[in-house]
Order: structure tokens, then sequence, then C-alpha cells
């Protein structure tokens, strides 16, 4: 039998094939658009997920026979507002994760009603990307329009909706909503009560790997399937993606060097970073994890390349970087402010300890380290909570540079894991779906048998050594560069 992954992304959806055995056999992208009607904001049409998803089904399915095609599941961006009428019609543009309107909302979350109070009721604080705040603005904004909403989805759960008629989520990506209690994986009365909603506008909530229901016949005919299909809830891309790593098991972790950084770490205990610096969500295997984001990462090195250097020789300038662990220079990666840890808007990228000795290599150097101090901060807040990271799975386009790998392996103190796949929340999207058609018994049972790991990379103690010395000098970076940047 195959199973579909669908990866609903902000500027694409990728689907992913893949048969019992974990063998991916095809992948088909489609595009839509992406629009911004104010600077700072940032929206999609609902509509467009579901066609493009369709379009792109049709072409996934067409070397197979339908009836080979037993479930399906989503990994998708989160946090994005969609609302629809009484007759499930789309009220107004999703607004999307990375959208910033909602500064005056978090600060008026944070502040008035207390972060203390917020991070109680739903494990977080707010911040500008998150789906409650969204609908304070729609609130005071557009008040027509909140007050014909009859349901509050998030991107994956459209297109689930779509396909089953059913309105659901999952325990990951509701855990970014800001309306979610991590802890006992429910909605929260208290923020239900702040935000002005019913609790009735909210979907069913479902764990990731549980069937959600079937393909209607009318999705069904527009696929290409048939109505046997089973539809599973999904999960955040996220927490997809770290099914799609096999980050499951208590202190396991996978770091992804792509455009932005995250750091996920998968544990069995809830627990709550007190200035909520980390993330607390639920996971797709039926848990919790924690989540770091840094908001530049390969992009600052690609930034330093081409912008700076004026190179795509990305692999010959790091030839030119001297021995490790003895760079003075320092480079603070915030080029777009940054979240974990700091989540200070106006941060911003420096660098530091330069003389009339410093190099190219050197400086090239320093944004490396200087993304990987960051992706630290991440893991040592959960270090401080008694979990132990001992390897990391590293995925994204920086994990191709095995000069990268080697910081991360040393200045983490970990070693370094690379994967067979890395199709992320797409292929985790799929092992979804075969847990819940039953294909696989648990999601840590399919994770087993799906995820090879082709290189590994341990950390050098003296290396270690070196790194954990520098990293301290780092850390005191930020605090004594924030009163410059409030300045700037």
């Amino acid at each position: 039998m195959y199973y579909i992954g669908v990866d609903l992304g902000t500027s694409s959806v990728k689907l992913v094939l893949m048969k019992d055995n974990g063998e991916i056999t095809k992948v088909v992208s489609k595009e839509y658009d992406l629009f911004f009607p104010k600077t700072g904001w940032s929206e999609q049409n609902p509509v467009d997920w579901y066609r493009q998803s369709v379009a792109g089904i049709k072409e996934l399915i067409s070397d197979i026979k339908n009836e080979e095609v037993a479930g399906i599941s989503f990994g998708g961006q989160m946090h994005g507002l969609v609302i629809l009428d009484s007759d499930d019609e789309v009220l107004r543009p999703a607004i999307l994760w990375n959208d910033g309107r909602t500064g005056e909302e978090c600060d008026y979350l944070n502040n008035v009603i207390g972060r203390e109070k917020i991070s109680r009721y739903t494990a977080n604080m707010a911040l500008t990307g998150f789906t409650a705040p969204k609908l304070l603005w729609v609130k005071k904004h557009e008040p027509d329009i909140f007050n014909r909403i009859a349901k509050i989805m998030l991107p994956k759960d459209y297109l689930a909706y779509r396909f089953t008629g059913v309105h659901c989520t999952d325990v990951s990506d509701a855990s970014g909503m800001l309306l979610f209690d991590v802890e006992h994986k429910c909605w929260s009365d208290e923020m239900i009560e702040i935000v002005g909603i019913q609790k009735n506008q909210l979907a069913n909530i479902y764990e990731s790997y549980e069937v959600v229901g079937t393909l209607t016949s009318t999705a069904a005919e527009e696929l290409g399937l048939t109505t046997e299909v089973k539809v599973i809830a999904g999960a955040g891309d996220n927490a997809a993606g770290a099914i799609g790593t096999g980050t499951i098991e208590h202190g396991m972790c996978s770091v992804s060097l792509g455009t932005s950084g995250t750091v996920f770490i998968a544990s069995d205990n809830f627990a709550v970073d007190e200035n909520n610096a980390l993330h607390s969500f639920a996971h797709a295997n039926g848990k919790y994890h924690f989540l770091g984001c840094m908001l530049c990462a390969a992009s600052a090195n690609k930034w330093w390349m081409e912008d700076v250097l004026k190179t795509k020789e990305f692999a010959k300038e790091q030839q030119e970087i001297g021995e490790l662990g003895e760079n003075e220079v320092y480079f603070l990666p915030y080029l777009m402010g940054e979240r974990t840890p700091h989540n200070d808007p106006s941060a911003r990228g420096a660098f530091v300890g330069m003389s009339m000795n410093t190099t190219r290599g050197d400086m090239t150097l320093a944004v490396l380290e200087g993304v990987t101090y960051a992706l630290r901060d991440a893991v040592e807040i959960a270090r401080s909570f008694g979990v132990t990271v001992e390897r990391v799975r590293l995925i994204g386009g920086g994990a191709k540079s095995d000069l990268w790998c080697k910081l991360v392996a040393n200045i983490l103190d970990v070693t370094v894991e690379k994967l067979a796949c890395e199709e992320g929340p797409g292929y985790g999207a799929a092992m979804l779906a075969a847990v819940g058609c039953g294909a696989y018994a648990t999601v840590s049972e399919a994770a087993d048998k799906l995820i090879r790991v082709t290189d590994t990379i341990h950390q050098e103690p003296a290396l270690v050594e070196k790194y954990n010395k520098k990293y301290e000098v780092f850390r005191e970076l930020y605090p004594a560069l924030k009163p410059v940047y409030r300045m700037l």
C-alpha cells in the first residue's frame, strides 16, 4: 500500500508518496501565491492550498492504482489563522505565521493580561506569529468578520476539512495557537474567554497519528481516489519534520540549518522554560517537545557569501579557514532580530573582536560559529530542565557542509547524525498516515524501521573544551549590545 504525506509550506505544497517499507517513490511540488497587502503583513488564500494539493495528488498517484493508496496525512505551516463562516466558506485570507501585524495584541496579552498567566494557561508567551493575537486583531479591526466566525482553523486542518468534512486539528499544531492547554492537551477555557470566542468555534482535537475520517465522495472524485482512503490528523511542520527524522525518544534532538534554524528536542515529560525562550509544545508521538527558533541560520551564511563577499563558492571559502577553536572573531547572527532565546525584534547582526590580523577566513568561520553558538543557546535551556542532549540529527542546507557538521558536534558537544532521507515534514506526514492505517503499531516503531542514519560525526574532547570557553564569551555579547540595539 501507499501513503501520501502533504507538506503544506508557505510558498508551495510538497507531496510525498511512500510505500509500506518507507521508500519514497515520487515527490510533487505545487506553488501558490503569497500576498503582502501592507508592510509586515503576510496572507494566503486557503482555497489555493486545496486546489494545488488536489492537482499535486492527482499527479502524484498517476502511475499507481487508486485503490493502492491507504491514507493521507499532513505536515503544515503553523500558527496561520483560517476562519470559516456558518456555511464553511473562508471569511478572509489566512493570516500567516510570518505576519507581523499583531504587536499591540501581543503587548496586551504579555503585559496587561500578563506573560505569567498566559504561560500558565498555554505553556508559552504571546508572539506575533501565533494565532490568538491574530484573532484579537480581527476582533478589533474587522469586527463584522469576527462576528461571523463559525470555525477557527489552522492551514493544514483546512485541507483535512476539505478532504473529510471534519473540523479537526492535532495537538502539536494546536500548541502554537496560544489557545491550547499544552500540558493537559485541551482547549484553554481562560484563553477562550480572553480572546472572546466560543469553544464550539474551535476544532476537535486529535493526536497526530489518529484517523479523523475518510475521503468524502466529492473529495475522492476530485483527487481520483476512493472513499476508503483514511485521513490522519497530521502535525505542525516542525513536529512532522521531527517524525521524519526519527526525533522521538526522550532527549533526541534534531537541528535544522535551513534559512532559519530550529532546535527540536523530544521529551517524555511536560515542562516550561520560566522565561518562555523555548516553546513547550505537544509532540506528534503523543508526548511533548521543546522548540527553539532562530530567524537566520543558513541565510546568515548566504548573506555573508553572496551579498558581502560576492561569491557562490561556499565550499572554496570554507577551505580558507584555519584551525578550529582558535578564532578570536565573534559573529552575532541576529540579522532579522531574534526569537530564541532573546525574543528581540530589534537585535541585529554584529562582528566583534576583529584586529589587524583578522582574515577573510576568520570572518567566514565566525559566521558559521555564531549561528552554531546561537543554536546552543536553545540546547542549553533544555539541558537546564535536566534533559540530556547527546545526539543531534542534522538537516537542512547547512548540513551539506562537513565543516558546519563538525562545528555543531563540538560547539553543542553532541554526536551528529546525518540521514538517508531529508524530505522532512512530508515524509513524517506519510509515516503518520502509515501508523494511522495500522501499517505500524506506533510512531516509534515506524521511526525505528524506516529512519536510516548514513553518517556520524563525533565530537573531539579538546575542541569541545575550547568551544566551551568561547561560548561563554558569546553569551556576554548580546547583553552588552542590547542597549545599542535600542538606540539603533
